[in-house]
C-alpha cells in the first residue's frame, strides 16, 4: 500500500494526473492509471526491500505484460478512450526495512502492448 502511494506521489511531482488506482477486473489489476500530457499511462508498481534477488522491473515478465495489456485495453474500451494514445510505464520502488524513504526509478514506455487486440 505505501509503495503504491509513494509511486503516485512521485508521478504527481512529475506532472502526471492520477485518474485511477487499483483498478481490478477479471483480466487483472492496473496499479495506477495516469495522464501524462495527452497520453493515458498504465503504471505497474513493483516493490522490493532489496535487489539481492533482482530488480523490481524483472518481475514484469512477458506474461505479466500480456495481462496488463488486456486489462488496459478493457479499461480503454470501458471508458471510451480507445482513440487516445497510451503507454505502459513501470515504477520500481526499492524500500529497505530500515529506511524512511524508498529509492524510486521510473521507466517510461517500459514495454509495448503485447498479445491480441493491442
Amino acid at each position: 500500500y505505501l509503495p503504491k502511494r509513494a509511486a503516485a506521489k512521485f508521478l504527481k511531482r512529475l506532472g502526471y494526473k492520477i485518474v485511477a488506482r487499483g483498478v481490478r477486473s477479471k483480466l487483472g489489476e492496473l496499479d495506477i492509471v495516469a495522464v501524462d500530457d495527452r497520453t493515458v499511462v498504465f503504471v505497474e508498481v513493483k516493490t522490493r526491500t532489496d535487489t539481492d534477488a533482482g530488480q523490481p522491473l524483472d518481475a514484469v515478465t512477458p506474461e505479466k505484460q500480456r495481462r496488463l495489456t488486456q486489462a488496459a485495453l478493457a479499461f480503454l474500451k470501458y471508458r471510451g478512450l480507445l482513440e487516445h494514445r497510451s503507454r505502459f510505464d513501470v515504477v520500481s520502488v526499492v524500500w529497505p526495512a530500515d529506511s524512511q524513504e524508498p529509492a524510486i526509478d521510473h521507466i517510461v514506455n517500459a514495454f509495448e502492448a503485447v498479445g491480441r487486440g493491442q
